[in-house]
């Protein structure tokens, strides 16, 4: 057999949101940072991205991560995230991923009961503890970079829905949050397709209308995902959302072509961004659990733990708590005269793809 590439991975779920940790077959790349890493591979090797995530080895709804030296010395690890449509500079579910694989595969001695380590994201660094039990992960808990509000109730005007009232925060992304009840959706996998639709289009609008920048990092800028809210199905659950996630870009002129794919977890930078927001409007305080309640049913808990600033903004430091699966140890390969050595996109389930990189 001749391969131009192969690629060790670690795949696996977080209650839900399936993250690939690439753990061979990509060497360092340069960067003073983890953030640095992350801008020189969406500008100069964004094929990896698309190997990963397009098919015949990916699909809407997958997320990849890339383990990578820590640039700082706290650090045991790094890693760069890598969407459909972008870098984000943090995700919970990829860190929760990340953490699982490390220490189940023992590229990172586990130690029982609790293993802290530290990671390097491109958002900063994150501290964890890991409840460890007979070498399995059984919880991560990370500490998240600050979060808070930029926007609360703001009105925007989406074509096709009217005026709509929204919160924007972040968490780890710009996240633009409104309830779902206005729109007559229930948060339930049978209605995700309308999910997806209508936080497309809210998201596309919030873009427009509310421009954010993050006011430590100015590359970091504009609203990239939607989050629908709602009251949760069960007791002992504080809130249920749905987060919608772009597999391509929005064409107005064509409604039936706007995609996107639901994060199957209850997504852990949005249940921070969701959390900020709460404790801005005075409905959430310090040291309270927030069961935050995914499509599928599953659950994160969050927990703000400090007030702080950033920028111009009051802020609040989140924890989140949740746990991955490993689903398969990988050899992905390209042999020589693979058509599709970055793989590709068809548009009856991924809509309008840009062949750009992303910008972040």
């Amino acid at each position: 057999m001749q391969f131009s590439r192969m690629i060790t991975a670690v795949d696996l779920h977080a209650c839900g949101e399936p993250g690939r940790v690439i753990t061979g077959g990509v060497s360092d790349v340069p960067g003073r940072s983890m953030f640095e890493k992350m801008r020189y591979l969406a500008e100069h090797h964004d094929g990896l991205r698309k190997l990963m995530l397009r098919e015949p080895r990916g699909y809407p709804a997958s997320n990849c991560n890339l383990l990578l030296p820590p640039t700082r010395p706290e650090a045991q690890a790094g890693y760069v995230i890598m969407e459909q449509v972008e870098y984000p500079a943090m995700s919970g579910t990829n860190t929760i991923c990340v953490v699982t694989a490390l220490l189940e595969t023992g590229i990172v001695p586990a130690r029982e009961p609790v293993t802290h380590l530290v990671l390097e994201s491109p958002a900063g660094l994150i501290e964890i503890e890991a409840e460890v039990s007979a070498g399995r992960v059984t919880k991560v808990t990370f500490r998240n970079v600050p979060a808070f509000a930029v926007h609360l109730d703001a009105p925007i005007e989406v074509r096709g829905l009217g005026a709509v009232r929204v919160d924007v925060a972040w968490g780890g992304m710009f996240y633009v949050i409104a309830d779902a009840a206005p729109f007559g959706l229930r948060l339930e996998p049978d209605q995700a397709r309308d999910i997806v639709r209508v936080g497309e289009m809210i998201k596309a609008a919030a873009r427009e209308q509310l421009p954010v920048t993050h006011p430590e990092n100015p590359a970091i800028q504009g609203v990239t995902i939607a989050e629908l809210t709602g009251a949760p199905n069960r007791s002992g659950v504080s809130g249920r959302n749905a987060v919608v996630v772009s597999t391509g870009e929005l064409d107005w002129d064509r409604p039936e072509s706007w995609t996107g794919a639901l994060d199957r977890s209850p997504c852990g930078t949005g249940t921070c961004a969701r959390m900020a927001a709460l404790y801005a409007k005075g409905k959430l305080g310090l040291h309270e659990d927030f069961v935050h309640e995914g499509i599928l049913g599953t659950t994160f808990t969050g927990r703000l733990i400090e007030e702080t600033r950033v920028g111009p903004y009051r802020a609040v430091v989140p924890t989140l708590s949740g746990r991955a699966w490993i689903t398969g140890l990988v050899q992905y390969v390209v042999e020589a005269d693979d058509p599709f050595p970055e793989g590709f996109t068809v548009g009856d389930i991924w809509g309008r793809v840009s062949n750009r990189p992303p910008t972040r």
